[in-house]
């Protein structure tokens, strides 16, 4: 793997380790203020890795599927950080703390819907990544360094529309309610 390889999975790491440490320190230690600083070093991450990314790239190197995964992820956590952070919340409140109502498993329409919120974050991340892999793209201005970031849009923009396909297929064949 290279190193731009190994950042990704480090920022994957860092941002679960810094949610962990929020959590852990708010609710087991009961000092919210400092949770909360934890919780707030999330985008410190995503900038760690926006920055060791730029300047691979301003080094000169060719343009990877790594450097347009590290664009991805950006752009994923940016769309769905604060989802993230929610759901890691209410499940430690509940499995940990043991306060708290049970996270509910959504079914039929609440499922649709939730889906769909789903998609459209990810639209939304689309964006994100795709406005950093269009301008890697712009500020390279070399498509045999930057083929690799225009394939892995179009791969993506196929993702999504199968990701979209998904959630309206729930409106129609709805979730059951799981029994037992």
């Amino acid at each position: 793997m290279n190193f731009i390889a190994w950042i990704i999975v480090a920022c994957e790491i860092g941002f679960w380790v810094v949610i962990a440490a929020g959590l852990i320190t708010r609710y087991i230690f009961n000092r919210k203020q400092l949770g909360l600083f934890f919780l707030a070093l999330t985008p410190v991450i995503d900038l760690l890795l926006l920055i060791v990314t730029a300047n691979d790239l301003y080094n000169g190197a060719t343009a990877t599927q790594v450097h347009a995964i590290a664009a991805i992820y950006l752009g994923v956590s940016i769309a769905y950080g604060k989802s993230m952070i929610r759901w890691a919340d209410e499940r430690f409140l509940y499995y940990i703390k043991k306060q708290g109502p049970k996270p509910v498993r959504k079914h039929g329409l609440a499922y649709a819907k939730h889906s769909m919120k789903g998609s459209l974050q990810h639209v939304l991340a689309f964006i994100i990544g795709g406005a950093f892999l269009f301008l890697m793209i712009y500020l390279i201005d070399d498509p045999s360094k930057t083929e690799a970031l225009s394939g892995m849009l179009k791969v993506w923009a196929l993702v999504l529309g199968i990701d979209f396909a998904i959630s309206v297929s729930y409106f129609i064949w709805q979730r059951p309610q799981k029994t037992g």
